[in-house]
């Protein structure tokens, strides 16, 4: 099969899937067939797209030239192919942890869930692969839509408000900035298009290069950065493997490579930084990195905890890209992998808890280690991947941040990283004191473990954090092959 082939089938496998769920519904078992066989079959796609690309094939296709300049097209990329590899991989991990949740819940409307997560999996990896920032745009679209109905899954009003909030802010920050961004870059290059060192230099200098940047930044809302965050945590009323897309394998995951990919594909490193005062884009990363950590340390709900860290981390990433230092970049794609496999570690932690006990908050958890071992085995290894010590991968992506700091001179974000390793210590900790070191309160005492399906897919993604900090060469080498200049 040709590459061109494999690239559009990696794009359409994930919908075929989501049609075959909606016929299948009434047949549980088939429908949860149909999703676990799809989404195996979409890994070895695109494993087999990344080894193609490591072999050095240049895989791209046109699909439709709308004006000149203007086209939907994808093109692989090593950024792109490393998104992939993660949402893929992880597909098939949420797959069997989201067939326990929502049996083992007794959730309503379990053909609707398993019918849109492809969807989003599809509108990520379209992302993944976009050649340019028209493709780029509309399935970043598509993405938010496909998500919106898994957010609102509940219908009740607090689903509904919260739903609300996250389509309100995400389609306004992109209709209200980045689609302006988009134009602009257009009306003065003629191209949308994606090129290694970038497409601005010599067609935008000076303030408005900053201008520029600062609203690509904030209307890539999906990156979360203050003040364009308040549709993450409103969107932890959904289900924990609903919280898992979004925090792990898509949503967040498709903001953060949108930003490092304009950073370096439209602006290019080197003359981003001749940006006057472009700093000051810098900061509101620093300001999101630290104060969505003070927040999370007032949260007694866990799920609510782990949004705000979400927030944080994110903006690690967004940091390591506006320093504009070759090594931050690398640790910024690094931390995309390392954060995806932490954080979905911990929101499947989260969901294991409640489907056993149904308690939903920090100050109910004492002595749970003791009835859940393996649950909170794994939301220890994935809080050490956020803090950032070994032996888990987390370690590894802040370690090459931290350096870009300092090949970038900038002082101010190594105490940032810091500082904010403390207060994620400050807020995950205690977590794991509770589960296993207070004594556990009589109501803890009826129940163990979650459903099989629940405990292995959290295991295994504890057990990978682990296995990439020993073996990080996928990751790292795709990292580095990124042409930042």
């Amino acid at each position: 099969m040709s590459s061109e082939l494999l690239l559009l089938l990696s794009l359409f496998l994930p919908l075929v899937a989501a049609f075959l769920i909606a016929l299948t519904g009434k047949s549980p078992n088939v429908r949860e067939s149909v999703t676990l066989v799809a989404s195996v079959l979409l890994l070895v796609v695109v494993t087999a797209l990344y080894r193609r690309f490591l072999a050095g094939e240049v895989i791209a296709y046109e699909w439709l030239q709308i004006l000149p300049g203007l086209a939907i097209k994808f093109r692989l990329e090593s950024l792109g192919v490393l998104f992939s590899l993660v949402a893929s991989f992880l597909w098939v991990i949420t797959s069997v942890y989201g067939i326990g949740y929502m049996r083992g819940n007794n959730e309503k409307n379990q053909t609707r869930f398993f019918m849109l997560f492809p969807v989003a999996i599809a509108a990520a990896l379209a992302i993944a692969f976009a050649g340019n920032l028209l493709t780029l745009f509309i399935f970043y679209e598509v993405m938010t839509l496909s998500t919106f109905p898994l957010v609102t899954h509940k219908g009740n009003d607090n689903a509904v408000k919260s739903g609300r909030i996250y389509l309100g802010v995400l389609i306004g920050s992109s209709i209200g900035l980045l689609l302006p961004a988009i134009i602009w870059v257009w009306s003065i290059t003629g191209t949308t298009d994606f090129i290694a060192g970038g497409i601005l230099l010599g067609k935008l200098d000076g303030t408005l290069l900053t201008v520029l940047a600062l609203l690509f930044v904030l209307g890539i809302g999906k990156a979360a950065v203050m003040p364009v965050h308040r549709w993450l945590p409103a969107a932890m009323v959904a289900p924990t493997p609903v919280s898992a897309l979004l925090h792990a394998v898509a949503v967040v995951k498709a903001g953060v490579f949108s930003v490092v990919k304009v950073v370096v594909y439209i602006f290019g490193i080197d003359h981003l930084r001749s940006a006057p005062h472009i700093e000051w884009v810098l900061y509101l990363a620093f300001f999101t990195v630290v104060m969505s950590s003070v927040i999370a340390l007032r949260q007694d709900n866990l799920k609510k905890r782990l949004a705000y860290s979400t927030i944080s981390q994110l903006s690690y990433v967004v940091m390591a890209a506006l320093l504009l230092a070759p090594i931050s970049i690398v640790g910024a794609a690094m931390h995309i992998a390392a954060h995806a496999f932490g954080k979905i570690t911990l929101f499947f932690a989260a969901g294991s808890i409640y489907t056993a006990s149904k308690k939903t908050e920090i100050s109910q958890l004492d002595g749970i280690g003791h009835r859940m071992p393996f649950t909170m085995v794994a939301f220890t290894i994935g809080a050490l991947s956020m803090i950032g010590l070994p032996p888990a991968v987390g370690f590894i992506s802040k370690w090459y941040i931290l350096m870009g700091a300092f090949e970038a001179e900038q002082m101010l974000a190594v105490g940032v990283i810091l500082l904010s390793t403390l207060l994620n210590t400050a807020y995950f900790i205690p977590i794991v004191y509770r589960a296993f070191f207070v004594n556990e309160a009589g109501d803890n005492k009826d129940h163990g473990e979650a459903p099989v399906a629940i405990v292995a897919a959290l295991s295994m993604t504890a057990l990978l954090t682990m296995v990439l900090f020993l073996y990080p060469e996928i990751p790292y080498n795709l990292a580095s092959m990124i042409q930042v200049r």
